[in-house]
């Protein structure tokens, strides 16, 4: 019995050797290639798209201003806030002499020539009056009671003589007088146009010491406006209405004021 070769069987080991080596070469250009493929997927553009672009966005150079104008008026109405107080050992008592005398004045302002809607009530009060004696409680005198009525005067001229009509009708304290515009549109609409050509004109000023043209404006916001004046102490006596003329009363100018601020761009 004849036995194999050496030969043959050592004939068979370069075949697996060279299998290995293969193999091993195989997986190295699969690693290389998928370390490759993030630079390539990198570097491609998507399929039937433009090219990404990234822009850095600088903001344009501006400027924050402020500005306001101002207009002076006379005024063409008046507010009178005046009341009626009245005292009495009862509460009954006291409203019923408040509601007698508050009805003379309501009668004398319809002579003096006021609407019923320019009359409003703006209080109507009833306390208790005690009297404070020290080491002793306090002793209940009475009652107090206390009507409050505003009065819109569209007519100047008859503030005074008005004034006049309701003390002596029986009104006992006057709080207060304010002047006012029935419609305050014209004398606003004057200011704005003001407060902008003064706006443009700080914004020409600083552009041109700045050495920057100066561009459009971006925004514009506004502010101020008219308001009412708060009433105004007018002091009345009962011998008001017992003098030959009518109680003075001087009006003056009223100022309405609007405010801007504007956004305007500098070029470059």
């Amino acid at each position: 019995m004849n036995r194999p070769a050496p030969v043959a069987r050592t004939a068979a080991l370069p075949a697996v050797s060279n299998r290995i080596l293969l193999m091993g070469g195989a997986v190295m250009a699969t690693v290389a290639l998928l370390a490759a493929a993030p630079a390539a997927f990198a570097q491609s553009q998507p399929v039937g798209g433009a090219p990404l672009t990234i822009q850095a966005v600088t903001e344009r150079p501006s400027l924050n201003l402020s500005a306001y104008g101002e207009v002076k008026t006379a005024p063409d109405m008046a507010t009178i806030s005046f009341g009626v107080v009245t005292e009495a050992t009862t509460a009954a008592e006291a409203m019923s002499q408040n509601a007698a005398r508050m009805n003379q004045v309501m009668a004398a302002l319809r002579r003096a020539g006021i609407e019923a809607r320019d009359v409003q009530t703006s209080g109507l009060n009833l306390s208790a009056q005690y009297d404070y004696i020290q080491n002793e409680p306090p002793r209940l005198r009475g009652y107090q009671a206390n009507n409050r009525v505003t009065v819109i005067i569209n007519d100047l001229d008859a503030v005074g003589t008005t004034a006049d009509a309701v003390v002596a009708a029986g009104v006992n304290q006057i709080d207060g007088i304010s002047f006012g515009l029935k419609d305050p549109t014209s004398a606003e609409n004057q200011a704005r146009q003001l407060a902008v050509r003064n706006l443009q004109a700080k914004a020409a000023l600083y552009s041109q010491a700045l050495g920057v043209p100066l561009g459009g404006i971006r925004s514009l916001t506004e502010g101020g406006g008219y308001s009412p004046q708060p009433p105004r102490p007018m002091y009345a006596r009962a011998e008001m209405a017992m003098d030959a003329g009518s109680t003075p009363v001087a009006a003056g100018e009223l100022t309405v004021r609007i405010d801007i601020t504007g956004v305007y761009d500098l070029e470059r």
